[in-house]
């Protein structure tokens, strides 16, 4: 897929991991014939509330796969609080989970607070009805690009509360009124760690971390542009050691991914595509027939 067009797709979801959550979250009406054939995977998954018992293990790819034996972090750490709890995202992997803890515990030594965790994946992985194409594995998560405050969020801040934007409104640069030098260090922080396969931020942040990284530039190669991450950062882990059936990463390009590649992203061919005059047709949503075997065993585990 051309990177035009994932830019245009990841700037239609953006809002969407942006909306506010709800204080009283309603469970989705049953499906009348959850087993047809056409059935949507995100309205199977979506309505699941509970992690697949048995070993943990990942199936599939980022974008097409589930999880088995999911772990939900802990809405509240020393160092780490989970936002839009309403949207029961808060589930990965154990090596995720346990990721996650120990960054936020790294966080604070380069002058970040705590981090405020955003979407991660569903009890089981698979496709979600909203906002996001990957997080299936159990291996994604969202860092808000907002230091966590002072105090525990009661139920409505970690629902109506805004992440920070630090993208200028042109989408040339950041923005130099909100963007700090712990910005920085964060990512860099996060992008060194080695199960980290991938970091995704907006191209103006990535144009900040050349600028600013210096001479240690090795971290760069793994933090890659992706419109849609103007107000937090996205952390892919490898798939773990063993798990045969977990489709891993690609190894990033070599570089640092500052140059030619970055300047596309600025391009008139990004940033103001030509509108077609054809309206597009919308894609059929993804059946279980297009992922892993394993997934229905995962879906249907009790």
């Amino acid at each position: 897929m051309p990177l035009a067009t994932l830019a245009i797709l990841a700037l239609g979801t953006a809002a969407q991991a942006q909306d506010r959550g709800t204080l009283d979250p309603k469970p989705l009406p049953p499906l009348a014939d959850p087993d047809a054939p056409g059935t949507p995977a995100k309205a199977l998954f979506g309505r699941v509330t509970s992690p697949a018992p048995g070993p943990a293990h990942a199936f599939g790819s980022y974008a097409k796969g589930c999880f088995s034996g999911g772990e939900a972090l802990a809405v509240d750490g020393p160092t780490w609080q989970v936002m839009r709890l309403s949207r029961n995202r808060m589930w990965g992997t154990p090596p995720l989970v346990d990721f996650l803890e120990r960054l936020a515990a790294k966080a604070p030594r380069v002058g970040w607070s705590g981090l405020l965790v955003g979407d991660m994946s569903q009890p089981r992985g698979g496709p979600m009805l909203t906002g996001h194409a990957s997080h299936q594995l159990g291996l994604d998560a969202d860092i808000w690009l907002t230091p966590m405050p002072d105090h525990r969020m009661s139920r409505r801040e970690r629902e109506e509360t805004s992440a920070t934007n630090v993208v200028r409104a042109d989408r040339l640069d950041i923005d130099p009124q909100v963007w700090m030098p712990e910005h920085l260090k964060l990512i860099r922080l996060t992008a060194q760690q080695p199960e980290v396969a991938r970091l995704f931020v907006n191209p103006a942040i990535k144009k900040a971390l050349c600028r600013e990284a210096g001479g240690d530039r090795a971290w760069l190669s793994k933090v890659r542009p992706m419109y849609g991450h103007n107000y937090h950062y996205h952390i892919r882990l490898a798939c773990p050691a063993g798990q045969d059936q977990c489709g891993d990463q690609a190894p990033p390009p070599s570089g640092d991914g500052c140059g030619e590649e970055l300047a596309y992203w600025f391009s008139d061919a990004v940033l103001n595509p030509p509108k077609s005059t054809k309206p597009s047709k919308p894609k059929p949503p993804m059946t279980m027939a297009a992922l892993p075997a394993a997934c229905r065993a995962v879906l249907k585990a009790r």
